[in-house]
């Protein structure tokens, strides 16, 4: 068949698939409603960026003036609210275990007293680490805090017996240290982790809508009328009923870009074209690992089972919240077999880092490398097709 056959027979391919598309409002919800839902509910939740106000009790058994200070100061934090001063510990204990606060702060009885006379008084703070960001934000205000409580003691202390400020400034605190947050320096949770659970919730979407699409044709034996359709070429047939789901995809995964770098304005530091590529080649690559999913897997209930278990899995070894580096070897390995590891990788070098183009070559190859999956089980998915059997 000539070429112009071949796209002939492709183009009508396509229209049969958008007349589904738009026939079936599963596909839709899946393809658009699903991800918008996913942008405005996730921007939504870390519209502030970095939690503030978290709430904790303190438990002042000196209750002096320099302890009232420090509780002052520990207020002060805008991560930390001090919503409560309890009597004793073990009513600050139950507000915890309730989940009406995150920490408790101790300060024991004497404390002023020892500070003065160098005693080394013992400040004690407790976290919920079952939270484990307003836990861990937390149990830095405290400790922050408990520090400057003690090189005030110090200077204070220093400056009654004769010494001079400066001679004491370097004694409390001999090195200076300077610190910059690179990529993120508001530490702002929303920067850190939309970039990666949005495109993450576009690859699982991707993958389901691609099995659905291909394996339902086999459920409800319209595979020979797909096939007649595409001229009996496998390859025709699958560009042309994944042409519409790639334009579609595409344009959801650029909103989402021009949402995230556009209206919120987070990092992009080497431009829109390396993301914007990124994000197309994550679209293909997704929709050819549910091809081999289908492929290897021809049923809807048991592909449709493979495709949310990986996407699932995506999120977890993507090396997001735990660096891939310092997982075991086998899963280092395994994470580069998932489509998002790769763009991430393009994420943080391009959008935070804004690296030269050269030392991303990488994550693009590898992400258009998954475009052969489908050649390794086209042979298994026609006959598939072609039997028409089905396995309810």
């Amino acid at each position: 068949m000539t070429s112009g056959g071949h796209i002939s027979a492709l183009l009508r391919v396509a229209g049969r698939e958008i007349r589904r598309l738009i026939s079936h409002p599963i596909y839709l919800f899946c393809m658009v409603g699903a991800p918008a839902l996913s942008l405005v509910f996730f921007l939504t939740l870390m519209e502030e960026g970095l939690p503030s106000a978290l709430p904790v009790a303190v438990v002042d058994m000196d209750n002096s003036a320099a302890s009232r200070s420090l509780v002052r100061r520990l207020d002060a934090f805008a991560q930390t609210d001090v919503v409560m001063q309890t009597p004793s510990f073990t009513e600050a204990r139950l507000e915890v275990q309730k989940g009406n606060i995150y920490g408790i702060y101790y300060i024991p009885k004497g404390f002023s007293v020892k500070a003065v006379t160098g005693q080394q008084p013992v400040l004690s703070f407790y976290t919920n680490q079952s939270s484990i960001v307003p836990g861990s934000l937390l149990f830095r205000d405290m400790k922050i805090t408990s520090i400057l409580a003690g090189a005030s003691v110090g200077l204070q202390k220093g400056l009654a017996q004769g010494e001079t400020e400066s001679r004491l400034m370097a004694q409390i605190q001999p090195v200076v240290i300077d610190t910059h947050a690179t990529g993120n320096p508001w530490l702002n949770y929303s920067v850190y982790l939309n970039n990666a659970i949005l495109p993450g919730i576009l690859q699982l979407m991707i993958l389901l809508v691609t099995v659905f699409s291909v394996s339902t044709e086999i459920k409800y034996a319209t595979a020979h009328e797909w096939l007649r359709t595409g001229n009996n070429s496998l390859t025709v047939c699958l560009l042309g009923k994944l042409l519409p789901h790639t334009a579609l995809f595409t344009a959801v995964a650029f909103a989402f870009a021009l949402v995230l770098y556009g209206y919120c304005s987070f990092p992009l530091n080497s431009g829109w074209a390396p993301m914007l590529a990124a994000l197309f080649l994550l679209v293909t690559a997704s929709q050819a690992m549910g091809v081999f999913m289908v492929g290897t897997l021809p049923v809807p209930r048991l592909g449709l089972s493979l495709a949310g278990l990986f996407g699932m899995i995506s999120f977890s070894i993507i090396g997001l919240s735990y660096p891939v580096s310092s997982m075991h070897p086998s899963l280092q390995a395994l994470s580069n077999l998932f489509p998002i590891r790769h763009y991430f990788l393009i994420y943080v070098d391009q959008a935070l880092n804004g690296r030269d183009l050269f030392y991303s070559w990488i994550p693009y190859t590898c992400l258009a490398g998954f475009l052969l999956l489908p050649l390794l089980t086209g042979r298994y998915l026609k006959r598939a097709l072609a039997s028409l059997h089905y396995i309810p």
